[in-house]
């Protein structure tokens, strides 16, 4: 893993955290198009923990064809990200932990303020962007992060993944997003974006879950 090759810069949009607004669906941020899907993953606190610890060790991207090239901490070491309550209002900042956790080669974990430098190809386009981890939740029955553009992708916006332990015993996954298209053909074919945006939606299930559920 490189690091050190990273430029200090800020997300390239303005709604920040707009992952969690309860409204995304309906009033998304300006020329952006959003999405939401959730899929129940089982049940038990065992299976939140392993696809908490799943998610927040880029699971998510890494088997959804996504590579993790680079992996940067936060420039300001007390960066705690944002957080919000359940109706997606601003709260105190969340907890950043002082002991930084990796995973089997050495990669973070997912830390808030850190930046991740990503690889691949989705919906025919060749991935290479810098993303920002905008927001860490880790609570008794609820564990996710949030993700905004830096630079160079073909959307700008932002996408949420949260685990969540419902008081029913179930665990379900749900991924938001808001992409504004970049790239040109995006641009002039909107309908490209929601096609890469469910091509997405799709590897990160099948990343999490492999069992592979219906959709709510």
């Amino acid at each position: 893993m490189r690091r050190g090759t990273f430029r200090d810069e800020t997300v390239d949009y303005a709604a920040v955290g707009a992952t969690q607004a309860p409204d995304l669906l309906q009033y998304p941020p300006e020329k952006s198009i959003p999405a939401q899907e959730s899929w129940k993953l089982g049940s038990g606190e065992e299976r939140f923990r392993s696809a908490g610890d799943a998610l927040l060790s880029w699971s998510a991207l890494r088997d959804g064809g996504i590579s993790i090239a680079e992996v940067r901490p936060a420039s300001d070491p007390s960066y705690s990200g944002v957080s919000f309550d359940d109706e997606g209002q601003p709260i105190a900042p969340s907890r950043l932990d002082a002991d930084q956790r990796f995973d089997a080669d050495g990669t973070p974990y997912v830390a808030a303020g850190s930046s991740v430098h990503v690889r691949g190809r989705v919906g025919g386009y060749r991935v290479d962007a810098e993303l920002r981890v905008i927001f860490v939740v880790e609570e008794k029955r609820r564990i996710g992060f949030a993700l905004g553009t830096v630079r160079d992708s073909v959307v700008s916006g932002e996408e949420s993944f949260m685990i969540e332990w419902r008081g029913d015993d179930e665990v379900w996954f749900t991924v938001r997003a808001f992409d504004r298209p970049v790239a040109p053909l995006y641009r002039l074919v909107p309908a490209l974006v929601r096609r890469r945006r469910r091509e997405l939606f799709g590897r990160y299930l099948r990343a999490i879950s492999p069992m592979y559920t219906t959709p709510a």
